[in-house]
């Protein structure tokens, strides 16, 4: 009887030797008397056959991030960057990832480091800088079709970081600044072009409008007028000063006047007319004497 319980009991352990609890992120390719099997084991509870008829292979499918090393990449208009990156692999089929290549994670990062040198070689370093998501997708759409057969499929690939050589850092820190000068004195002109077509707007509106020149002439006679000014110069039109002379007295009349008038203040000769006489009366205008 003991010897029965015994046998009992080491069948028992041997049988619970095979016995595995897999997470719920776990999968498992069971290879029998070497050949794997079709069905995939896990998650939970799996049963073995113990004594090495049975052997498995457990495949995390989680997605994983996995940083590319730094590669030292010549762009087309050849500059050597340092390009670093990262990949965001996860496995669809264990059963490929484990039989169609011995490490698959070591091969995806190989090849993630020679697609990235590929794919920055062919690009400018502008094209690089400025467009960033279009060497992630080229790079992931690559790296996809060529992991597909290993059961491996790419999420997606970001570059993290481009090093750049100190006097290429310089030149570009030149270039834009030069760029923000452009944009500054583009607004600028664009302000004085605006402002001049407006100014042009309000001298057509006072053309049409003459009242509108007196109502202007008003307000800066206030304006001017708050200032602790000494002297004080008012513009009066010839043709205002007309309506207030006599009968028969011209325009270039008046204005030969006040020419003799501004002379014989500063003490310079006398203005001529066009009939080439000076000035001394016109039609019984007295010329005016000087202001002081």
């Amino acid at each position: 009887m003991l010897p029965l319980l015994l046998t009992l009991l080491a069948l028992s352990l041997v049988m619970l030797s095979g016995v595995r609890v897999m997470r719920e992120y776990e999968r498992a390719v069971v290879f029998r008397l070497g050949r794997a099997r079709k069905q995939l084991v896990g998650p939970g509870l799996v049963m073995l056959l113990p004594l090495g008829i049975d052997r498995a292979r457990t495949i995390d499918i989680r997605t994983k991030v996995v940083q590319i090393p730094p590669q030292e990449v010549i762009t087309q208009d050849n500059i050597s960057v340092m390009v670093d990156a990262v990949v965001y692999i996860t496995v669809e089929s264990p059963t490929h990832a484990v039989l169609e290549v011995e490490q698959f994670m070591t091969a995806t990062l190989q090849l993630a480091a020679t697609t990235m040198r590929a794919v920055v070689g062919r690009m400018d370093l502008d094209e690089i800088l400025a467009h960033r998501d279009r060497v992630n997708d080229e790079v992931r759409t690559i790296l996809d079709t060529r992991t597909e057969q290993w059961g491996v499929e790419i999420s997606a690939v970001e570059l993290k970081d481009i090093v750049l050589p100190q006097e290429m850092k310089r030149a570009l820190a030149r270039q834009a600044e030069a760029e923000r000068e452009r944009r500054a004195k583009v607004i600028a002109a664009d302000g004085e072009l605006q402002a001049a077509s407006r100014l042009t707007e309000a001298a057509e509106i006072i053309a049409r409008s003459p009242g509108a020149m007196q109502l202007r002439l008003y307000q800066t006679l206030s304006e001017i007028s708050s200032e602790p000014s000494s002297k004080i110069v008012l513009p009066i039109p010839i043709e205002l000063m007309a309506g207030i002379a006599p009968r028969g007295v011209t325009a270039e009349q008046i204005t030969a006047i006040v020419q003799q008038a501004l002379a014989g203040s500063t003490g310079a000769a006398p203005a001529k007319v066009s009939h080439g006489e000076p000035v001394r009366a016109v039609a019984g205008v007295a010329p005016p004497a000087a202001i002081t």
